[in-house]
């Protein structure tokens, strides 16, 4: 597989309508929010959680998974490796051998990175792509719904009423999240993971159809909406990101006070893309 030569910044739209893009479990699962402002947030995690789970789906092994522990993972490597044994401490060259098996064998490793150095000593990986904290482009309201359930869950209450319980949503919130891909990180001689052009297909990919596959009662309709992808010529760079990131512009239409849908927005690209950079518009 041929790594990546050209670095990349985006620009990812999605909505959501009547649910929870990202609850806070510090504020009793509540719609994240920023306190001095109104605006809804969306973690970094969430969304790399999401493109974790659509990369597995078509096929590729993921190293954050749930119900297997990371070590377990650090314990295949030293199995597979030559010169490696588990429970054994291994010297530099050992720790950069297990790295390298578990860039090539792990999609998220080496596409966000790891810390691998509990263990089993795998050591640590910086990745080449990394994504911002996605903040809603009008403030968010924080609506609690009450909910009832017609039965319990006790022999013992069968004669009880029914029970009641709560759900938290977003009426509708427009979020706006942006991030990078270093060529630089994914080809280094010594600290590259071999992040591939396949690879980068699969994430621009997971970007556009994640929501699809991540549906809830919880999370209500989420989907993709836009996805602006600046190529540069060059490995590290033709242009500042955030002059890039300020090309997007997104408003409010005419008229509109309280935006219940995405039609109530107008997106569109301000100027041209500066000489040695591509604007792809993959949404």
């Amino acid at each position: 597989m041929t790594t990546i030569s050209n670095r990349y910044e985006f620009v990812l739209l999605y909505d959501v309508e009547n649910g929870n893009p990202n609850g806070d479990p510090d504020a009793g699962n509540m719609p994240r929010i920023d306190p001095e402002t109104g605006y809804g947030i969306v973690t970094d995690v969430c969304l790399k959680r999401k493109v974790r789970n659509y990369a597995e789906m078509m096929g590729q092994r993921i190293y954050v998974k749930e119900g297997t522990p990371l070590n377990q993972n650090h314990i295949e490597a030293y199995e597979t490796v030559d010169g490696l044994e588990p429970g054994k401490k291994a010297d530099g060259a050992g720790v950069a051998k297990a790295r390298d098996w578990m860039c090539k064998n792990f999609f998220d490793v080496r596409t966000f990175g790891a810390v691998m150095s509990t263990g089993d000593n795998c050591g640590q990986v910086r990745g080449p792509i990394q994504i911002n904290f996605s903040r809603s482009i009008d403030p968010i309201v924080q609506q609690e719904v009450t909910i009832t359930r017609q039965t319990v869950t006790k022999i013992e209450d069968a004669e009880k009423e029914r029970t009641m319980g709560r759900k938290h949503i977003v009426p509708y919130g427009l979020y706006r999240a942006e991030g990078y891909v270093s060529a630089k990180l994914a080809n280094d001689e010594t600290k590259g993971t071999g992040f591939s052009e396949d690879d980068l297909e699969l994430f621009w990919k997971a970007l556009e159809e994640m929501f699809e596959h991540d549906h809830s009662a919880a999370r209500g309709k989420m989907a993709a909406r836009k996805l602006f992808v600046f190529k540069h010529d060059s490995e590290l760079g033709n242009a500042p990101s955030h002059k890039l990131f300020d090309m997007v512009k997104v408003e409010k239409n005419d008229g509109v006070i309280i935006p219940r849908k995405f039609g109530d927005y107008s997106v569109k690209v301000e100027g041209s893309a500066p000489d040695g950079v591509k604007l792809i518009e993959k949404l």
